[in-house]
């Protein structure tokens, strides 16, 4: 009878305690988390990176948005593979459970690069700038650090007052810019003293090289490029990029005409110029540059998407001017990329993709060209390449309007 009876109290015991444990064992999804803390602190920092950011930092945040005029929320969190794709629409997501209107910050940090998204949802029937336009105009914008969050979201704060009521936007504080570019031509303490040092010896050894490479090159007089410059699509491309970015303008001057735009409407008003922004910017500094080129088709494609209400699609990793990637697909160490129906069907059949190909300089001095594959150049040279034209990560638009030598 005693055995029974424990048997019972287990079995109790277990009924009491299992409907507890999936409580206990679920985490909450990151915007709720974000949306818990909000309603103690508005300037929320996760508690993986907390001990990198000062508290003067954060009382500097706090300083500004207090001068702000509206609520400012403020997340700071490390990237993650749902922050890959959901950076953009968090904001949103955000506001959603908040429930109120205000400025809605993000920053995620990847190694050193700090970036985001930002989002201003006025009260309704309230009229003003909006924040992209605000951006679009801020001629220091591309000059702040990204090597820590706090002066871009400082900037972002007075951004948004600006476009919220008109008030000038202030300089940036010196602090939070990149340190000016010593001129080429003007060489530094150090520079002056070993170009004086080896002046002699440098002649003489420079000398001897030029006459060594010179025999060298007539021994082989066929040294030329491996293959010519990728230049059969690179026209089509062109005109193919123009087109969309007009096609993107005019379905945001479509937009815009609407008597009365909802915070969903702003919202994709807003995507929509950030991205056709950085394709004017590709377009008009780079013009010639095939991977500008693909960039700038890439973009205005998705701000189109973003104007017309539509979900913002990822391109195809392997050539952007393909379809979009609608189908996952095992690359690289079993990364997985995002590919265009054909580009996925040669992959599971065992054929390479038919990729974007650019050319690289090989041999000594550069003389020589190769044509290869777009994602085997260096990431670290060329947003687009880091990024995949936005197919691994969607801030190209961030990459591009960051710096002028970003987007080489």
């Amino acid at each position: 009878m005693s055995v029974q009876l424990r048997r019972l109290a287990t079995l109790l015991a277990a009924l009491v305690v299992l409907p507890v444990l999936p409580v206990h064992a679920a985490t909450p999804p990151l915007p709720d988390r974000i949306a818990a803390a909000w309603r103690t602190d508005r300037i929320y920092v996760d508690a993986r990176i907390a001990p990198a950011i000062p508290a003067t930092e954060l009382d500097r945040i706090r300083a500004e948005s207090a001068r702000a005029g509206f609520a400012v929320y403020v997340a700071v969190v490390p990237r993650t593979p749902y922050l890959r794709e959901k950076l953009h629409d968090l904001p949103t997501l955000l506001q959603a459970r908040v429930g109120e209107p205000g400025l809605y910050i993000i920053r995620v940090v990847s190694d050193k690069y700090w970036s985001g998204a930002e989002a201003l949802f006025r009260p309704g029937g309230l009229r003003g700038r909006s924040l992209s336009s605000v951006r679009s105009d801020d001629g220091q914008r591309l000059q702040i650090v990204d090597d820590r969050p706090t002066p871009q979201i400082v900037r972002t704060i007075q951004q948004a007052a600006t476009a919220y009521d008109g008030r000038p936007l202030p300089a940036a504080p010196a602090g939070d810019l990149e340190p000016p570019r010593r001129a080429p031509d003007t060489p530094s303490y150090v520079d002056r003293e070993d170009r004086a040092a080896f002046t002699g010896l440098g002649v003489g050894g420079f000398a001897g090289f030029v006459l060594v490479l010179v025999l060298a090159l007539r021994r082989r007089p066929g040294v030329r490029s491996k293959a010519a410059e990728p230049t059969a699509y690179r026209k089509e491309i062109r005109r193919q990029a123009d087109q969309m970015i007009k096609r993107a303008a005019h379905s945001v001057r479509q937009l815009e005409r609407r008597s009365k735009l909802s915070v969903t409407q702003l919202d994709q008003r807003d995507e929509a110029n950030r991205r056709l922004d950085a394709a004017r910017k590709l377009r008009a500094d780079q013009p010639d540059d095939l991977l500008a080129v693909t960039g700038a088709l890439v973009l205005a494609r998705q701000a189109q998407q973003a104007a017309d209400g539509g979900t913002i699609q990822r391109p195809c990793f392997f050539d952007p001017t393909h379809r979009t990637g609608t189908t996952r697909v095992a690359w690289d160490d079993g990364v997985e990329v995002p590919a265009c129906r054909t580009c996925a069907q040669r992959l599971s059949k065992g054929k390479p993709p038919y990729g974007l190909r650019v050319s690289r300089s090989t041999g000594l001095l550069g003389r020589g060209r190769e044509v290869v594959p777009y994602w085997t150049l260096d990431p670290e040279d060329n947003p687009m390449v880091a990024t995949g034209f936005g197919a691994l990560s969607d801030d190209l638009a961030e990459r591009v309007c960051k710096r002028p030598e970003d987007a080489r």
